[in-house]
């Protein structure tokens, strides 16, 4: 298996055909979890709602209209000099329109509304360059511990048939009980660590169906072709795989914007030093009707009309230091995000280090316990040889036998971690993509 780090944008499908639990490769796993993962599904919401908040802050700087209407009744006491009430209803309707011509918060707000939707399509991004890495570690983590069942089992077998060849040995006086005892020791340990690798398994279904919502077993799944199993080297020096991290990993770009959004908060506090400057105009039309008509008293129906357009300049001078405090707190946060950004980036650094050292330490261990399999077993046939000669012990023979499947387990496991590892350097570099599903697809057969 090749993972090659391509060039190409991160594209998936925005429809999918939905699938069954039954899915049984990397890929139909991951088409599945495309569409059901919550931490993805929150994140798409998130970067959704910042971007409904750009036209939220634009608002504000464009004319702001309003219809207002209302009707009013009144009721006075009766006047002696009238010999009437004044009372009367008052229908009225009017338009306001307001327009900003100088609020700067209004434009730093805008600025802070855009940058949060970047920060939010960061990530979105990185969720879904996350869930490639999240769906291939539950799904290696559930063919690992089927494995380590396995070997478990066969181990357990093994052990069995020795502790049954012990048992008529010692009928027949070929051997001490303690060989015997030693075997059957031997036997109920690896009975427990069957146990214990049954419930491993159990709990490794869980990680998939977090993802799916949807319960697989091992039996469902495809495993790796080992035919078909390599481990190239990556191709890049260290040097280059830091720089094109630099450029693409999504959490140092996060932690950019964050920066930036605070250094623009720090602006927005000082807007509260600065004037504002609105046009204002309105009109209003509205209809008096008395129920008793005075003309001398003014008591008239009467329909009235008022028109009035003007600026309105607000010139802030002291509002009890809140101004100057929030100017403080925006500029301790900017500092802060400073120090975040550049802990991201030492972060980032040791993590491609240690990516890149885990991809080679990796090679080395799948090369290492293929060579330990083939040594362990021919150990395990010379013991079990020298046995029925009478050269070896019953010790000797349980230590190989565990020996060989422990290194065949470890094998498998070395195989899985070398994936991973690749996979987590890519997603270190920010390169990680679906496309890596598809070549580590073509590694898989059924069962």
């Amino acid at each position: 298996m090749k993972l090659k780090i391509s060039s190409l944008a991160l594209t998936v499908a925005s429809s999918l055909a939905i699938f069954s639990a039954n899915a049984q490769d990397l890929m139909d796993i991951y088409k599945e979890a495309l569409q059901k993962d919550t931490q993805l599904n929150q994140a798409k919401a998130n970067a959704d709602a910042a971007h409904a908040g750009i036209s939220q802050a634009t608002a504000a700087l464009l004319p702001q209209i309003d219809v207002v209407g209302s009707l009013t009744k009144t009721r006075t006491n009766y006047v002696d000099a009238y010999g009437a009430r004044g009372s009367n209803k008052v229908a009225s309707a009017g338009a306001t329109l307001s327009q900003a011509i100088w609020r700067h918060s209004s434009w730093v707000n805008r600025s802070i509304a855009e940058k949060t939707a970047t920060l939010n399509d960061l990530a979105y991004a990185d969720a879904q360059q996350n869930l490639v890495l999240r769906v291939s570690t539950a799904y290696f983590n559930v063919l690992n511990a089927a494995e380590t069942l396995k070997y478990q089992q066969a181990n357990n077998q093994a052990l069995k048939r020795q502790l049954d060849e012990a048992e008529k040995r010692l009928n027949v006086g070929l051997i001490a009980e303690t060989d015997k005892l030693e075997a059957q020791a031997a036997y109920d340990l690896s009975t427990a660590q069957v146990i214990s690798a049954e419930n491993s398994l159990i709990n490794s279904y869980e990680q998939i169906r977090i993802l799916t919502g949807n319960t697989v077993t091992a039996n469902q799944l495809a495993e790796l072709d080992i035919s078909k199993f390599d481990t190239p080297k990556v191709n890049e020096t260290l040097k280059m795989l830091i720089k094109r991290a630099e450029d693409n990993n999504i959490a140092l770009q996060q932690a950019v914007v964050s920066r930036d959004i605070a250094k623009d908060n720090i602006t927005l506090a000082r807007t509260g030093h600065e004037p504002t400057l609105d046009f204002n105009a309105n009109i209003k039309t509205g209809y008096t009707d008395y129920t008793n008509e005075v003309p001398a008293a003014g008591w008239v129906d009467n329909n009235s009309w008022s028109k009035s357009v003007g600026l309105t300049l607000n010139i802030p001078i002291y509002h009890g230091g809140e101004t100057s405090a929030a100017v403080d707190k925006a500029t301790a946060n900017y500092v802060a995000q400073s120090e975040a950004l550049e802990n991201a980036h030492r972060s980032l650094l040791s993590n491609v280090n240690n990516s890149f050292n885990d991809v080679n330490a990796a090679i080395s261990k799948v090369k290492a316990y293929k060579n330990s399999v083939a040594s362990a077993k021919s150990a395990l046939d010379a013991t079990m040889a020298g046995y029925d000669v009478g050269t070896r012990t019953m010790t000797d023979v349980l230590d190989a036998t565990q020996n060989l499947y422990n290194a065949m387990q470890q094998s498998a496991q070395a195989r899985y971690d070398y994936i991973l590892s690749r996979l987590n350097l890519l997603y270190t570099q920010g390169d990680l993509k679906v496309e890596h599903i598809n070549q580590i697809n073509s590694s898989l057969i059924a069962k």
